[in-house]
């Protein structure tokens, strides 16, 4: 089953980018955040189940999905990454909502919240945590060391160390993927990962203290690439964050088992109960 056409599909300019975006369904707003390398595709299933409740705002930054058509930079600061949604926010005119992350997209979306705080309601961030774990940092330079040319090996690094349980077609999107990447943005790729290893712990970028807003972390058991502990760690800095813990997935829940949809649903409704009561 596909997501119906969106309500709005368009592209908007922020200095010498330009970020392509789609609005569903009607409601209460949600934004979506992709992890590095991803794209909007990601959440398609995501606004399948959702549409009819809220409206729901997916885009790529530069460089992620088909999004290639740019004079600026491949090597997207974080600051940058958080003006960008700013900037979509102010496009669409939204006054408040709830940010859905994956992976990366969850880093973007604490620092806009720190930022920003008077456009986020509440934060759902999906695999995230304080750091990568060793097993992470292997993978990222394993795959950094590997032949260029050899693109479909450096997908299975990828695939095969922590993307074991996706479908067949989404293994087949990631190897397509590398195949078809520029040698720019391969090097992106990889100075982005590099930067990961190196960067120490996520309060290192953002100041958690500061986020003050209702925050759920929905984290995959058997996710490879980070630890529980480092997840504790992170929701204990935060003032107002508690941890869903998914059984018999990994790194990329609702991609592995749309399922994880019932445990977005019931987050999400009782924020809604919350805020009723709280009038």
């Amino acid at each position: 089953m596909r997501c119906s056409s969106p309500r709005r599909k368009s592209v908007f300019s922020h200095g010498p980018f330009r970020v392509p975006y789609r609005v569903y369904g009607e409601g209460e707003d949600i934004i979506c955040l992709n992890g590095i390398q991803q794209s909007m595709a990601m959440w398609f299933s995501f606004v399948q189940h959702f549409e009819k409740k809220y409206r729901i705002t997916l885009f790529d930054f530069p460089y992620q999905g088909n999004n290639n058509n740019n004079n600026g930079s491949l090597n997207l600061s974080l600051d940058e990454q958080v003006s960008i949604l700013k900037s979509l926010i102010e496009e669409l005119g939204i006054e408040k909502s709830t940010i859905c992350s994956a992976s990366w997209g969850g880093v973007v979306a604490l620092l806009f919240a720190v930022h920003f705080p008077d456009f986020v309601d509440r934060l759902i961030l999906a695999s995230i945590g304080m750091r990568p774990n060793a097993f992470m940092k292997d993978t990222i330079l394993e795959g950094i060391n590997a032949d260029e040319s050899d693109r479909e090996r450096m997908a299975k690094i990828i695939i095969n160390r922590f993307g074991g349980n996706l479908p067949e077609k989404i293994k087949l999107q990631i190897t397509k993927q590398f195949k078809s990447m520029s040698g720019k943005r391969l090097k992106a790729f990889c100075e982005h990962g590099l930067s990961i290893v190196s960067a120490g712990p996520l309060n290192a970028r953002v100041p958690l203290s500061q986020v003050e807003k209702n925050t759920v972390i929905i984290y995959g058991e058997n996710d490879k690439i980070i630890d529980y502990a480092d997840v504790e760690d992170l929701a204990f800095r935060m003032s107002d964050c508690t941890i869903k813990t998914i059984p018999s997935v990994g790194h990329f829940l609702h991609l592995e088992d749309k399922s994880i949809f019932g445990v977005y649903e019931e987050i999400l409704e009782q924020n809604r109960i919350r805020d009723s009561i709280s009038f």
